[in-house]
Order: structure tokens, then sequence, then C-alpha cells
């Protein structure tokens, strides 16, 4: 067994589930912030109905985003030490900004968010939730900004440390702010937010979309899913603008990545974009797709008879990452991109006929896309890390050649052996099977017991004689019991 295989499958496995959270809760605190701001706006009790309910929601995913990101921690330290010392003071400061302006900023507000609703009035609350909404946000800027610098790295020296005789390299930062705003930051940073933003949307498009086809609370779930819709469809066009600036940095500063994703095994001029295809290592070619020739060129360029480097003149150089599941993960990707925008677009032309809601296998379509929203976001994740290999840290340009940088294979810990990487690998697996489970199961219940608010929802009132609070279902109980016995009830 490869202790180095087995460590990145394990890595991999754990930030994989983990990643179905953060950005989960990231757009789900956008659609919070929304439906309050709604409420707040004009005063129509289903958008607080409808707040309430999704906070519920949120509150559960949130939790297992807490819970499944603390492992990788430790990970760092068990199966990547070497790679921890190297990246320690640049991963040091980003982290604890986050601790500092991100997690308590949101953890903070969180209590209120949840348990605030009848304890605070409706300004203090919206003003929570965006607060949290914010936090989350804060947290996914630092958390990208560490993995930025890990695909182009600035602000940083190359220092040799002496631990007991032995020699070891660390990057030490010399400009935060350069490290900050590495050259990747901004474009990965409203990549990876809009992915959030898509994926909370369609979530909420889901679950309002089954109740629509079930017939249940369905003035709620039209106020969730037109409102998700909208946001769906601005964010997915955005995405396919914020992709192309993704691709134009990732040709610059990592063109074997690019390589990789597009399958462009020799320098070519005229290089395609291949819709969709098969690599094939062996014979360096892609088998079976369907060539849009001069696009590559094109979009790298802005010429489309302009030369573009494949993996031929850069593996010498830049070593050549694994194509196959790069270039497979990239195409799902893109092509989940523009389903959703294709998808988006034709049902907001629905909505404005007044015809979205009676159109049933529309709506069957938007259940089942959440599945397809989950995966563009885990497919951008695997395209980008998979990508970048063989290196855990890139090189730098200088003077056009690749400097320092830090090889996967020189990132392990010393002491960590293969026989306990497969025993954390498997049991991991039971662990997060079990809280797959935990969270469809709590989800299933939410989603069944729908939304609590159904006086408002169908315009009906309590009756004046039920009591309203525990206070007042006491005092009727003590009355019911002096009734029963002639005494006054202790």
């Amino acid at each position: 067994m490869d202790v180095l295989l087995l460590s990145r499958l394990q890595f991999a496995f754990t930030i994989m589930f983990h990643y179905l959270f953060p950005p989960l809760t990231i757009g789900l605190g956008i659609m919070l912030v929304y439906l309050e701001g709604m409420f707040l706006w004009t005063k129509t009790p289903i958008y607080e109905t409808a707040a309430r309910f999704w906070t519920k929601v949120f509150g559960l995913n949130f939790a297992l985003g807490v819970v499944t990101g603390i492992v990788m921690e430790f990970e760092f330290g068990t199966n990547w030490a070497a790679y921890s010392r190297y990246v320690g003071d640049v991963f040091g400061s980003a982290l604890a900004a986050e601790g500092i302006f991100a997690f308590f900023l949101e953890s903070g507000f969180l209590s209120l968010l949840l348990f605030g609703w009848d304890r605070v009035g409706p300004k203090m609350h919206f003003f929570a939730t965006c607060m949290v909404a914010i936090g989350g946000i804060f947290s996914s800027v630092w958390i990208t900004v560490a993995n930025s610098w890990q695909q182009t790295p600035a602000g940083h020296v190359i220092r040799e440390q002496v631990i007991n005789g032995h020699v070891f390299l660390r990057a030490e930062i010399v400009d935060f702010w350069a490290m900050v705003f590495n050259p990747s930051t901004v474009n990965r940073l409203i990549h990876v937010w809009l992915g959030a933003f898509v994926l909370g949307a369609f979530f909420v498009m889901s679950i309002s979309a089954w109740y629509l086809l079930k017939k249940r609370h369905l003035e709620f779930a039209k106020k969730s899913f037109g409102g998700a819709l909208i946001f769906a469809t601005v964010s997915s066009y955005l995405q396919l603008a914020s992709g192309h600036f993704q691709a134009e940095g990732v040709a610059h500063h990592q063109p074997a990545k690019l390589a990789a994703m597009e399958g462009l095994y020799t320098t070519q001029k005229q290089a395609p974009v291949y819709l969709f295809g098969w690599p094939d290592s062996q014979t360096k070619q892609v088998k079976y797709g369907i060539p849009i020739p001069g696009m590559l060129s094109l979009m790298v360029t802005g010429d489309s008879n302009q030369e573009v480097r494949g993996l031929d003149q850069l593996d010498p150089i830049w070593g050549t990452p694994p194509v196959w599941i790069t270039f497979q993960a990239y195409h799902i990707m893109i092509a989940i991109g523009m389903i959703f925008i294709v998808s988006c677009t034709y049902s907001c032309f629905l909505l404005y006929r007044g015809t979205l809601y009676e159109t049933r296998w529309v709506l069957w379509y938007h259940v089942f896309a959440l599945g397809l929203a989950f995966l563009a976001n885990e497919m951008g994740w695997v395209s980008a890390e998979v990508g970048r290999q063989p290196w855990i840290v890139y090189p730098t340009l200088v003077d056009g050649l690749p400097t320092g940088g830090l090889r996967t294979s020189a990132a392990l810990s010393e002491a960590v052996i293969a026989e306990q990487v497969l025993g954390s690998i498997i049991f991991f697996a039971i662990v997060y099977g079990l809280l797959f489970v935990l969270w469809i199961t709590l989800l299933h219940q939410k989603i069944s017991h729908g939304p609590d608010d159904h006086a408002k929802e169908s315009g009906e009132h309590p009756r004046s004689d039920q009591p309203q609070n525990v206070m007042d279902a006491a005092t009727e109980l003590a009355s019911h019991d002096q009734s029963l016995t002639g005494k006054p009830a202790t």
C-alpha cells in the first residue's frame, strides 16, 4: 500500500464530504437575508413563515459543516506534517483571521438567528441574520485565500529552518496583503461565492418544487421558489463570466493545469476546446470528443490562430497532472453550468407567463437538479486541486521559470504509515456514513413537517380560548384541577 496515495484519498474523501455543507450554508444565508428583508419591507406574514422554516434547515447544515470541518485540521498535523511546516506561517495568519473576523461573527449571532425569533424585534433579528450571512462569507474569504495562495503563491520568501539538526524549508510572509490578494484570490473567491449561491438557491427550489407538486404549503413554496429562481438565474450567468476570468488566470499561472483540463497533450496552433471526450494518455489524444477548433487559442490569447503550449512542452517544467480526472471534472462542471443557465432562463420565462407552477415536468426537474448543483461544486474542487498535481504548493514564476513550490510527495509526515491511514479511512467512512444518514433523516423530518406557521399561511387565526404560551397553559391546567377537586392547585 502506498502511504502517499492513501493520504491523498483520505483528505479528498473528508474534504469532499465537508464541502457538501459550507457552500450550502453560504447560499442559504443569502436566501434568509432575502426572505427576512422581504418580510420587513412588505409586512407579508408568509415571508416570515418562509424565513423561520429555512432557518431551521440552515442550522442543521451549519452544524454538519462545523463537525466535518474539524477533521481536516488534524489531518494537516497527522498526515501532512511537512506541508504544515512549510505553509504554517501563511495558513496560521489566514486561519487566525478567519477565527477573529468570521467564525466569531457568525457563531456570535447564530443563537439570535436560531432562537431569537420571539425574543428580539424583527429588525434586530434581521440584523443577526445579516451578520450570520456575512460571517459565512468572511469565513470563505480566508479559507479561499489560503487555498489560492497554494495555487499562486505571493508575498512570501522561502527560509531555511533547522530542527534537531535537520534543515527544513518554510514559506515566511513578507507582505501580508500581497499574500491575501495573490493573483488568483479575487477570481477564485467570486467563483466560490457564485457556486455557493447557486447551490443554496437550487436547494430552496428543490424543496419548494416538491411542495408544489404535492399541493402542500403552496403560498410558502411559491414565495420561496420565485426568489430562489431569480437568485439562481443571475448567479448562473455571472458564474459563466467568472469561469472565463478564472480560466484566463489558470492559463497564465498554471498552464499545465489548463492543458490537463482541455486534454491538450501537444503544443499546437488553433488549439481546440472539447465539448466532451475521453483523454488517452497512451495515444496522447482525446478520443470520442467533439472539438471546437481554435476556441482554446481564442480564449487564452485572443487570437484563434495563436499557439497554445501543450503537456509535451509543459511536463519537463511543471509536471503532468492526472489528465483524465482533471478533464472530466472540469467538463462536468462546465456542462452543469450551461444546463443551469438554460433551465433557469426557461423557468423564468414560465414564471413571467404565469405557468411555471403548473408545469409539472419543470418542477420535477428542479426537485432533482439539486444533485447537479452539489456535483458541480464538488467537480470544481476536483478540477482545481487534482489539476495542480504534482504540486501541493505551486511554484512561482521568476523570469518565466517556475521557482520554489512544494511537491505533494514531499509534504507527507515521516512517521505515518500506510496501515494507519487505511484504518482511519475505514473509520471515517463509517462515521461520515452515519452523519450523512443523520443529516438526511433530520432533513426529511423537517421537510415532511413543513413550515410551522400554518395559521398565517392559510389566513386562519388561532382560537382565542386556546393557550398561546407556557404560562397560559399552566394557568388553564391549574383552573382545570381546581374544578375537579374543589381545592386550589398546588
